[in-house]
Protein backbone atom coordinates (compact mmCIF):
# COMPACT_ATOMS: atom_id res chain seq x y z
CA UNK A 1 0.00 0.00 0.00
CA UNK A 2 1.30 3.45 -0.86
CA UNK A 3 1.00 6.38 1.48
CA UNK A 4 1.12 9.77 -0.17
CA UNK A 5 1.03 12.81 2.11
CA UNK A 6 1.29 16.34 0.72
CA UNK A 7 2.71 15.00 -2.54
CA UNK A 8 5.43 12.91 -0.86
CA UNK A 9 5.45 9.13 -0.90
CA UNK A 10 6.09 7.44 2.43
CA UNK A 11 7.77 4.06 2.16
CA UNK A 12 7.72 3.08 5.84
CA UNK A 13 5.25 3.66 8.66
CA UNK A 14 7.78 5.98 10.32
CA UNK A 15 8.02 8.08 7.16
CA UNK A 16 4.24 8.21 6.97
CA UNK A 17 4.03 9.44 10.57
CA UNK A 18 6.72 12.04 9.92
CA UNK A 19 4.98 13.34 6.80
CA UNK A 20 1.55 13.31 8.45
CA UNK A 21 2.70 15.10 11.58
CA UNK A 22 5.29 17.38 10.04
CA UNK A 23 7.95 16.38 12.56
CA UNK A 24 10.30 13.41 12.83
CA UNK A 25 9.06 10.63 15.11
CA UNK A 26 12.44 10.58 16.87
CA UNK A 27 11.74 14.07 18.18
CA UNK A 28 8.94 12.69 20.33
CA UNK A 29 10.26 9.20 21.05
CA UNK A 30 13.99 9.81 21.26
CA UNK A 31 16.68 7.53 19.95
CA UNK A 32 18.47 4.65 21.58
CA UNK A 33 21.68 5.66 23.30
CA UNK A 34 21.03 9.40 23.40
CA UNK A 35 22.92 11.30 26.06
CA UNK A 36 21.24 13.36 28.78
CA UNK A 37 22.33 16.49 26.93
CA UNK A 38 20.84 15.25 23.64
CA UNK A 39 17.61 14.30 25.42
CA UNK A 40 17.36 17.74 27.04
CA UNK A 41 17.91 19.44 23.66
CA UNK A 42 15.31 17.17 22.01
CA UNK A 43 12.71 17.87 24.68
CA UNK A 44 13.43 21.59 24.49
CA UNK A 45 12.85 21.51 20.72
CA UNK A 46 9.62 19.55 21.24
CA UNK A 47 8.38 22.17 23.73
CA UNK A 48 9.15 24.91 21.22
CA UNK A 49 7.18 23.10 18.54
CA UNK A 50 4.19 22.53 20.83
CA UNK A 51 4.14 26.25 21.69
CA UNK A 52 3.99 27.23 17.99
CA UNK A 53 0.39 28.06 16.95
CA UNK A 54 0.94 26.12 13.71
CA UNK A 55 1.19 22.91 15.75
CA UNK A 56 -1.59 23.55 18.27
CA UNK A 57 -3.51 20.51 16.96
CA UNK A 58 -0.47 18.21 17.08
CA UNK A 59 -1.45 16.43 20.33
CA UNK A 60 -4.85 15.60 18.79
CA UNK A 61 -3.16 14.41 15.60
CA UNK A 62 -0.85 12.18 17.64
CA UNK A 63 -3.79 10.69 19.54
CA UNK A 64 -5.61 9.96 16.27
CA UNK A 65 -2.47 8.36 14.83
CA UNK A 66 -1.97 6.24 17.96
CA UNK A 67 -5.62 5.17 17.87
CA UNK A 68 -5.22 4.12 14.23
CA UNK A 69 -2.11 2.08 15.06
CA UNK A 70 -3.94 0.34 17.92
CA UNK A 71 -6.96 -0.32 15.72
CA UNK A 72 -4.85 -1.68 12.85
CA UNK A 73 -2.56 -3.76 15.12
CA UNK A 74 -4.57 -5.23 18.01
CA UNK A 75 -1.89 -7.89 18.49
CA UNK A 76 0.32 -5.18 20.01
CA UNK A 77 -1.75 -5.57 23.14
CA UNK A 78 -1.89 -9.34 23.46
CA UNK A 79 -1.20 -9.53 27.16
CA UNK A 80 -0.19 -12.80 28.73
CA UNK A 81 -0.25 -12.99 32.51
CA UNK A 82 3.04 -14.07 33.97
CA UNK A 83 3.23 -16.43 36.91
CA UNK A 84 4.79 -14.67 39.85
CA UNK A 85 7.34 -16.87 41.55
CA UNK A 86 6.80 -17.48 45.22
CA UNK A 87 9.29 -15.83 47.52
CA UNK A 88 11.69 -18.19 49.10
CA UNK A 89 12.74 -17.38 52.58
CA UNK A 90 16.43 -17.73 53.28
CA UNK A 91 17.31 -20.69 55.46
CA UNK A 92 17.81 -19.73 59.08
CA UNK A 93 21.20 -20.32 60.55
CA UNK A 94 21.16 -21.97 63.89
CA UNK A 95 23.07 -20.19 66.62
CA UNK A 96 25.35 -22.38 68.70
CA UNK A 97 24.58 -22.13 72.40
Amino acid sequence: MKYIVAGHEAVTDAEFAELALGTPVELWLGVEGETAEERAARLDAARDILSDPQFRDLPDDLIRLAARVVDDNPELFNVVPLVRPTRRRPARKEVAA
